[in-house]
């Protein structure tokens, strides 16, 4: 009786938990909707011209999807480097005490509030620019950099977990058929678990997709264009999404900004379908099924 008590109560939970989410996708669903147009996205620009940057999106939120998607590559590509190199690290070559004491780091630099990043990234750029780089200021590099920190911990312990999670005997065959450490780390063990590998990466790029905080404060702006350089200010979409829902006049600027929070989904929604394809191509590679 205890038994289908409990088996209920986290039933009810779990449809609770299921209906919110998708009451919150389907409020901005019902707000969006109706604004999302061509002319949302490129103004008055033709839309060729705008995809070949070969004219610019004066009202549009084009520069503002543009500087997302760069956001999002560059901060994965630096985190993914330092990331993947420690899960692996703490998973294979680390000692007990090293690796208590490095997952302790990682653990409290993933309960560092964002904001805090975004102000240590912004006085860090004040200090070079003063010092020693004089063209050094807020940019799109350094809020990759500020977003790869944050999201850096999310790929540590998912490839750590993956790598640990592998079967003994899996980690232990190709070490006694007389493959070295380092082979069987690349030509064994990665490629087993490289759907769980990828399903982190998914994670991180979740994470860089709606931060605000950190952009806001290094380098993110409301309307500079497309990012001529790494080294230049840009637009994206939630602070786009957040200067507009504090700033609207009217109604329909309030409709743009859930229009702009609806394309930000569905850039997540495609970046995950992409993760998931790659996942079915790597598997079918290795042969893991």
């Amino acid at each position: 009786m205890k038994y289908k008590l409990y088996k209920l109560i986290l039933y009810v939970f779990t449809l609770g938990a299921i209906f919110l989410v998708y009451t919150l996708l389907g409020f901005v669903l019902y707000k969006g909707l109706a604004s999302i147009s061509l002319e949302l996205i490129f103004q008055d620009t033709n839309v060729i011209d705008a995809l070949l940057l070969k004219q610019r999106v004066f009202d549009g939120i084009f520069p503002a999807i543009v500087g997302t998607l760069m956001l999002i590559i560059l901060s994965l590509a630096f985190s993914f480097i330092f990331g993947f190199a420690s899960g692996i690290y703490l998973s294979v070559y680390a000692n007990k005490k090293a690796k208590e004491y490095i997952n302790f780091c990682f653990e409290l630099l993933s309960s560092v509030p964002s904001i805090l990043i975004g102000l240590f990234f912004l006085l860090l750029s004040i200090y070079l620019h003063e010092e020693f780089l004089t063209n050094f200021l807020p940019s799109l590099f350094l809020s990759s950099l500020a977003l790869a920190l944050l999201v850096m911990p999310y790929i540590v312990k998912n490839t750590q977990y993956a790598l640990d999670s592998i079967p003994k005997h899996i980690k232990l065959l190709s070490l006694k058929l007389g493959l070295s450490k380092t082979k069987n780390l690349f030509l064994v063990l990665i490629p087993y678990c490289s759907k769980e590998l990828l399903s982190g990466i998914f994670l991180a790029l979740g994470r860089a997709c709606e931060d605000t905080a950190v952009i806001m404060l290094t380098g993110a702006v409301a309307s500079v264009g497309i990012a001529s350089s790494i080294f230049s200010k840009y637009e994206a979409l939630p602070f786009y999404i957040y200067y507009i829902s504090t700033n609207y006049a009217d109604q329909t600027e309030l409709n743009q900004a859930f229009s702009a929070a609806l394309i930000l989904l569905i850039i997540s929604l495609v970046l995950f379908l992409l993760t998931k394809l790659i996942q079915k191509g790597v598997k079918r590679k290795d042969g893991y099924y």
